[in-house]
């Protein structure tokens, strides 16, 4: 039955992703996202449909009688990247796009509700929709909890996905234990003593200082930390001096710590503050160390997993059933509903060699198969209702 609803509409569901494609909206703005949104959930008919963290919804369905509640989640933002594809459904605003598969999630989600509404006769419980904003840049799901989204009613579960262009259409990762990893912001100020560069004894340079610090850095992940424990110390952006012909009295390093713990992070955290500072004061100068926490490591239920692996085997063949035997050490927000409640967060496969859909995330010439949108829907829905049995 849910196979049959979902491929009924798979059609309206393609069209819904490339409309939310060719509009994209960056996170906090996705005002028109929003409207599409509620139209869509006040079309089919889902019983309550409210406003949450400025540019989110919540939706609820209601099945034929009480029971427990599970949640779905979909992220709605895009990215400030120019697309470069040229499709019929290619973004309508310059230098943003939807280069990291949200529409497809949206799309898939707005698909389930459809399918559960046909369906509430058939299952006992309730079914919460959590379309979240800003998943790409101050992030959205730790707001929408704050605001209570988890409760009237009560949440008892939650799933998610996110599209993965590694797999072919037809194909999943699960993954068990930590799936995503940590992420702290990292800026460090350097102070030196500007001078001539004819007369460079006459000055302490923070370029130097800065060189030293950088170099020391990699260190505490290759002498620091346990090969057992992965972890990425990156700095992406400098800036300093002013003129060429001056030795620079400051430069600022803006980077991020990645881990898959929290105490991993701390242990981090205080290896950089002392290896920056030392390192600086032994050259002459000084060093300011700010850590920004990001978000936290996104870590699945057994349970949870252990279930959706079996319905994906039971639809797609285990041949088509991955798993995800290494985290990524990439961060993602649904990570605050996980830690709220036993979740399971996983991979739809979305490349397409033939239809030359390979092209990685944030990147202009990223797509989606949108043949995987009906895989997409059969599994969540799927999911969700076998929860509700729980």
């Amino acid at each position: 039955m849910i196979k049959n609803h979902a491929k009924s509409i798979e059609e309206e569901i393609k069209n819904l992703r490339k409309t939310i494609h060719m509009n994209p909206e960056l996170g906090g703005e996705e005002f028109q996202t929003q409207a599409l949104i509620i139209d869509y959930l006040a079309k089919i008919g889902v019983d309550e449909i409210r406003k949450s963290a400025d540019t989110g919804v919540v939706g609820i369905i209601y099945g034929s009688s009480e029971g427990l509640c599970v949640g779905l989640r979909a992220d709605i933002d895009a990215l400030p990247i120019d697309e470069l594809n040229e499709v019929e459904y290619k973004s309508k605003v310059p230098g943003k796009m939807h280069a990291c598969g949200h529409d497809a999630h949206t799309a898939i989600l707005l698909g389930a509700a459809n399918v559960f509404c046909k369906m509430r006769p058939f299952f006992n419980g309730t079914i919460k929709l959590f379309f979240q904003p800003a998943e790409e840049s101050f992030g959205g799901a730790k707001r929408m909890i704050e605001e209570g989204c988890l409760e009237n009613p009560h949440v008892d579960y939650i799933i998610g996905l996110h599209v993965d262009n590694s797999i072919e259409t037809g194909h999943v990762l699960y993954k068990y234990g930590v799936m995503q990893a940590m992420s702290s912001g990292l800026q460090i100020k350097v102070k030196g003593k500007g001078c001539h560069a004819a007369h460079p004894e006459t000055g302490v340079d923070a370029i130097i200082i800065a060189s030293k610090i950088i170099d020391g850095l990699q260190t505490i992940v290759s002498r620091n930390l346990s090969a057992f424990d992965p972890a990425v110390i990156t700095i992406g952006k400098i800036q300093g001096g002013t003129v060429s012909n001056a030795v620079a009295e400051e430069v600022v390093m803006n980077g991020t710590i990645r881990t898959l713990s929290e105490e991993v992070t701390a242990h981090i955290s205080k290896r950089v503050n002392d290896l920056v500072t030392n390192i600086a004061r032994a050259y002459g100068g000084s060093a300011e160390v700010a850590i920004r926490p990001g978000y936290i490591p996104l870590i699945n239920n057994d349970e949870v997993v252990t279930l959706f692996k079996g319905l994906a085997e039971g639809f797609l063949g285990k041949d088509n059933v991955h798993d995800k035997v290494y985290p990524s050490l990439g961060v993602e927000d649904f990570a605050y509903f996980a830690k709220a409640r036993p979740s399971c967060f996983w991979n739809l496969g979305i490349a397409n060699k033939e239809k030359g859909i390979t092209a990685p995330g944030h990147n202009g010439n990223f797509d989606v198969d949108h043949d995987s949108l009906y895989y997409g829907v059969v599994l969540q829905t799927l999911t969700a209702l076998e929860l509700l049995k729980k």
